[in-house]
């Protein structure tokens, strides 16, 4: 799942290689921390949310089929 995260985050960004993807994982639940480029934060967050709100729901669909709970935070 990392690597589907930061695959589809560095297809959006300017800077991919400012892209880092940190897994903090726990017995049903995997926060995944998601950093980019100062620059680039709005591209990953999209018009409305939205773009952020693909990708969780994408992480969302990945983590049911193993049986995890996984949340997605973007930060600076």
């Amino acid at each position: 799942m990392k690597a589907l995260l930061e695959l589809m985050a560095k297809s959006l960004v300017d800077k991919p290689e400012e892209v880092a993807v940190a897994e903090v994982e726990g017995e049903r639940t995997a926060i995944f921390e998601l950093r980019v480029a100062t620059s680039d934060i709005g591209k990953v967050i999209g018009k409305q949310g939205n773009t952020a709100r693909a990708m969780r729901t994408i992480l969302s669909a990945v983590g049911t089929k193993l049986g995890k709970r996984c949340v997605l935070e973007i930060l600076d």
